[in-house]
């Protein structure tokens, strides 16, 4: 039976239920997945060496015929040997096997074969262990550019080998051209079934550079094609009106008087709110640059004109602290500001929406619970998101769609997460951008410093110090508890060693600050238990809180002077950016201290680029280069599709080229409605499968 892209995996010879379901782990299932499913890496066998003139220490292929019959050793019981020895001209060479008991019955005494793996000399003695084999004359692994692909338990890497090759060489010429013919010409990309065959299985090193530069050129022209026709979609249609934008009125209720960057934000999106359609404007500030208020702004400024608003904040402890900040600051002019979370009562909830649906509440600010059913709004001019990377474009949309009449609420998002502008091309590319880069007068830099597990003793002192000042402290650790993976990180080696929360608290409050009043508080605790925490810290109740990333976002208090971060080479820099904005907030000096243990050279760099600048945009960039985009923000929420080849950060001049040809296309044909260009469409709208509503 002929294979086509659409050929389940289980047609191919040796793919049992078993393995198909192995195989399914890895998101493979047809022919069309395999092709799509590229190497990680690959490995020079294109080499035959001698095995005199074998290099050390490196993998290299050696041909030599064998030069005896195996011979087999059961060293203990679930250890058995199997020894040969094999020559060509120049030498002997030992080689040994650890439980191949095939590998007795496999080599013959007499044949040739090609050996792969690394040639260790011991005096005059050769020996390589457990290296790959071929009969020579009949390789398939060796003696090529080999492909080494991610794999999963029961997977070996000659398995995805063979099933790949058989794949390519039945169905690569199937694989659709996507990329109209004149683009591809102009950026001189090679055609598709070339670069199919040459990620798998190169026939040299420049035919594997063509083939990955169309395959990054075409995954990004995908994902800017998708992007693009986002922010079509979201131009259609009527925004809510809101003319009226003299400001006055809102700026005499501040007890502050806006920076520039802050009134040139509120100007851009008055302007967007003013225009007929509806805005979407990212607002990007550090820590502390006055972000809230620019909200507030906004939604004043929707209730002028008659219309309400809605803020969604990641969790309830931040949803809490706007509710009352701004409900502090809007009360005055005569706004109701409302509050609507999952930990509510019952009671409590009906009462909000009800309020909500008949207009008595001007701002409603919530969590997640703003997206359930039941939540109506009688007029929802403004939806504003706070921590946008934590909300997918779904979400946002979602909370959009609760508008009714025809017309698209404005949007606006927040974020204290600097987004290195290669990244934000991309992921805010359905959004306008505006950045706060000024902060309030009177905000000092926090001094950081990176210190070892030898000073320890001396950190605790200053502890001392502070509290004896009458400032307050934060431990923040990456663990809950012993021996268990980070809060929102999977499991790796050496967690023995981290500080949980729980286990640590206890010792600081019974060992090392017995006259202080110590409390912990993590992400795993009831939503109240964790908000009456915060609020004895907010109230100047605790000395030392120690803490996961639960306080990364939001919590604000300004008597807290001192930031500790224990296994600080365990986060992301930008994560640990976002820790140090929790101090420094009042008018007392401010301190961020990274402890870590760590002897490794790149880390101590890494923590110490944190040190050298409080320039969140800065930190941002060295964060995507050491840790890529897929870490920058932690599990995709994002809603950015998932790349399989392309790197944001690595690839940005791909990413340049690919833009201008997208919008050039798009240009000439606004909805990729042109017969010629349908394919492509079909496989924008596949890439963007995760966000299904996107382009309704």
């Amino acid at each position: 039976m002929a294979l086509t892209l659409e050929s389940g995996l289980k047609e191919l010879p040796g793919i049992g239920d078993a393995r198909a379901a192995r195989l399914a782990k890895l998101g493979l299932a047809t022919v069309e997945n395999l092709l799509g499913y590229y190497p990680r890496s690959y490995e020079d066998r294109t080499k035959i060496s001698t095995i005199d003139g074998a290099p050390e220490e490196q993998p290299v292929c050696v041909a030599a015929f064998v030069a005896e019959t195996p011979r087999v050793s059961h060293i203990r019981k679930g250890l058995e040997l199997v020894k040969v020895k094999v020559a060509d001209e120049t030498a002997v060479m030992t080689v040994t096997f650890f439980n191949q008991a095939y590998v007795r019955d496999a080599l013959r005494q007499g044949e040739s074969y090609i050996f792969y793996g690394k040639v260790e000399r011991q005096g005059r003695q050769r020996q390589m262990t457990n290296p790959v084999f071929e009969r020579e004359g009949a390789a398939r692994f060796t003696g090529c550019i080999m492909p080494v692909y991610p794999l999963t338990a029961g997977i070996s890497n000659n398995l995805l080998a063979g099933l790949a090759r058989r794949c390519v060489d039945a169905c690569a010429g199937q694989v659709p051209e996507l990329l109209p013919e004149e683009v591809r010409l102009a950026h001189s990309l090679a055609q598709v079934e070339f670069s199919c065959r040459n990620i798998h299985f190169p026939e040299s090193w420049e035919s594997l550079e063509i083939a990955r530069r169309r395959l990054i050129f075409e995954e990004f022209f995908l994902l800017s094609c998708g992007m693009a026709l986002l922010r079509t979609g979201r131009d259609r249609g009527a925004g809510p009106a809101v003319e009226n934008r003299d400001l006055a009125p809102f700026l005499s209720l501040l007890p502050f008087s806006f920076t520039g960057a802050q009134r040139r934000t509120v100007d851009e999106a008055a302007a967007d709110m003013a225009s007929g359609r509806p805005m979407n404007r990212l607002v990007q500030g550090d820590v502390g640059s006055g972000k809230t208020a620019v909200a507030a702004a906004c939604a004043w400024l929707a209730w002028r004109s008659g219309w309400q608003s809605a803020l969604m904040a990641p969790t309830e402890i931040l949803a809490e602290q706007h509710f009352r900040s701004l409900s502090a600051l809007l009360s005055p002019a005569g706004m109701k500001v409302g509050l609507l979370t999952g930990s509510m009562r019952a009671a409590e909830k009906r009462k909000a929406k009800a309020a909500l649906a008949a207009g008595e509440v001007d701002l409603m600010v919530g969590t997640h619970a703003l997206l359930s059913e039941g939540v109506e709004f009688h007029k929802l001019g403004l939806v504003i998101t706070d921590e946008q990377h934590r909300f997918g474009v779904a979400q946002r949309a979602a909370l959009a769609a609760k508008a009714d009449g025809g017309l698209r609420p404005h949007v606006l998002v927040m974020s204290a997460t600097p987004i290195p502008r290669t990244l934000a091309l991309i992921v805010y590319g359905d959004l306008d951008v505006s950045v706060i880069d000024e902060l309030p007068p009177g905000r000092t830099p926090v001094e950081t410093f990176v210190v070892g597990e030898d000073k320890r003793q001396r950190m605790y002192g200053f502890v001392r110090k502070l509290v004896a000042e009458g400032r307050q402290a934060y431990i923040v650790c990456p663990a809950v508890e012993e021996n268990e993976s980070p809060e929102g990180e999977d499991a790796s080696g050496g967690l023995a060693d981290l500080k949980a929360v729980t286990s640590y608290a206890e010792t600081l409050k019974t060992q090392v600050f017995p006259d202080l009043r110590v409390a912990f508080v993590h992400g795993k605790m009831k939503p109240k238990d964790k908000d009456a925490v915060m609020s004895a810290f907010s109230a100047g109740d605790i000395d030392v809180l120690v803490s996961t990333t639960v306080i990364e976002v939001g919590v604000d208090v300004p008597n807290a002077a001192l930031m500790i971060v224990e296994n600080a080479e365990r986060f992301g820099l930008s994560q640990l950016h976002q820790l140090r904005g929790r101090v420094g907030r009042g008018k007392h000096k401010s301190y961020c201290v990274l402890m870590t243990a760590t002897h490794s050279q790149d880390s101590r760099a890494r923590l110490k680029v944190l040190a050298s600048t409080t320039d969140g945009f800065k930190i941002a960039e060295e964060d995507l280069k050491l840790r890529g985009p897929g870490d920058f923000f932690g599990s995709r929420q994002h809603g950015l599709p998932q790349l399989h080849i392309a790197d944001l950060a690595g690839d940005v001049r791909l990413l340049k080229e690919a833009q201008q040809a997208a919008q050039e296309l798009l240009e000439a044909d606004p909805g990729l409605e042109r017969r010629k260009h349908r394919p492509l469409l079909e496989r924008v709208k596949r890439m963007f499968s995760d966000n299904p509503d996107i382009f309704n």
